[in-house]
């Protein structure tokens, strides 16, 4: 597919935002809040990462999201990050199938296939154990003794939660973060032979998960998700390619979204202590304020499309081929749909409203299983009348892709 020719330069010089140092040094916000104001749809025509559309408000995000003909997700184009070229591959590239980064009709069938393992009655039914494995940790930590709250709570539970989903065994969900951590790093493309790390470090997973579908195959099928993946037609025969994809999307999508709202919990409301405290007298206000930390924290900083042909979108050319980031980052903050919104508000009205999941047909398949994971730690966080203070900044993941935390020292504290 051909690449453009930028258009003719406006009067507001292309910001690139996708240094990964903005968000290292956690100061993304007032980038996007020039962008905002004076160019929602801006071109930019030179990143490390290649030119690219940039959108960073609310109703644009929107309605490329609904526009998936036009807007293609698909691998075949380089997917759904910022890293990858339309029309070409970086050295020692090869291009994963995964249903999130498929058009329909792939998509809609392995969709299918996935969806009912996060339904209303499925995650009910994860409740009880989500609890029990909550209060264990939490009973766990030390009170008024500094602790790595990334590493003994956000990850401990997630992955904990990604292991009981896969039926993977359970001494060795360590694994499981180490590949989330890995795969889903869009620096990696810069790093000398960094895609070829990549590479080896999914194809360790993949042996790993074969090991575990053959396992399943010689027995009974559960539940589990790999097990319902080979009861389906548009599943069962997958190449390694796109097994790999998918795997990548469930650990990495399954992993980094609760992990790192988890995190911002513990940061964010450290930052707004009259918000802790509106949480702490009335628990009623959790499942808003799970919502509302998701929104503030935004754990998928973008998604990416491609563009199929040329056309004209809110006033501007776009060129088949070209590249359009859609900075869920920067809707999530936009002022003309959310009031204050780089406050966190407990009780903010429309904080449901958030794109943290993603909005149309590629909404986030595990939404309901990662507001339960932070809806119950916040509850038995209350039922403990536990406080967590944040001793130091947080280090931060240094990239435009996930956004999160590596590591942040906190003391426990009843209230």
């Amino acid at each position: 597919m051909a690449t453009t020719l930028a258009p003719e330069k406006t009067v507001f010089d292309p910001i690139d935002v996708s240094l990964a140092e903005l968000y290292t040094e956690d100061r993304w916000q007032e980038p996007f809040r020039k962008l905002r104001a004076n160019a929602p749809i801006q071109y930019v025509p030179d990143s490390k990462f290649g030119p690219y559309w940039s959108v960073s408000t609310y109703k644009p995000i929107v309605h490329i999201e609904a526009l998936p003909k036009i807007f293609s997700s698909s691998f075949e184009y380089g997917g759904i990050s910022i890293a990858f070229y339309p029309d070409r591959l970086l050295p020692d590239e090869f291009r994963q199938p995964q249903f999130i980064a498929m058009d329909p009709p792939q998509h809609t069938a392995q969709r299918r296939t996935i969806a009912p393992a996060f339904g209303p009655s499925e995650v009910k039914t994860m409740q009880d154990e989500v609890r029990q494995r909550t209060a264990e940790v939490l009973d766990s930590l030390p009170i008024g003794e500094p602790f790595d709250w990334v590493e003994k709570l956000s990850i401990e539970l997630t992955t904990g939660m990604l292991a009981k989903l896969f039926d993977f065994p359970w001494e060795e969900r360590d694994k499981l973060t180490y590949w989330s951590n890995m795969l889903g790093d869009v620096e990696l493309v810069h790093q000398e032979g960094g895609i070829a790390r990549r590479n080896a470090i999914a194809m360790e997973m993949a042996g790993a998960f074969a090991e575990l579908w053959q396992r399943k195959a010689a027995g009974e099928p559960g539940k589990d998700l790999i097990s319902v993946m080979m009861q389906s037609d548009a599943m069962s025969e997958m190449s390694q390619e796109e097994f790999i994809g998918n795997l990548i999307l469930l650990i990495v999508g399954g992993n980094d979204t609760t992990r790192n709202s988890m995190s911002a919990y513990a940061y964010g409301l450290s930052q707004f202590p009259e918000e802790r405290a509106k949480l702490e007298v009335d628990p009623s206000l959790i499942p808003n304020a799970v919502s509302e930390l998701i929104r503030w924290q935004t754990p998928l900083s973008h998604m990416r499309r491609t563009v199929m042909e040329d056309t004209e979108f809110e006033g501007v050319q776009m060129k088949k081929g070209d590249k359009v980031v859609l900075w869920y980052i920067s809707a999530n903050r936009d002022e003309s749909v959310f009031d204050d919104p780089d406050s966190i508000r407990v009780d903010r009205e429309n904080a449901r409203r958030h794109l943290s999941f993603g909005y149309g047909i590629h909404r986030c398949v595990g939404a309901r299983v990662a507001e339960l994971q932070l809806h119950v730690l916040l509850e038995e966080m209350a039922k403990r009348r536990l406080r967590v203070d944040v001793l130091e900044e947080p280090e931060r993941v240094p990239a435009c892709f996930v956004h999160g935390y590596k590591k942040m020292m906190v003391k426990l504290e009843n209230y």
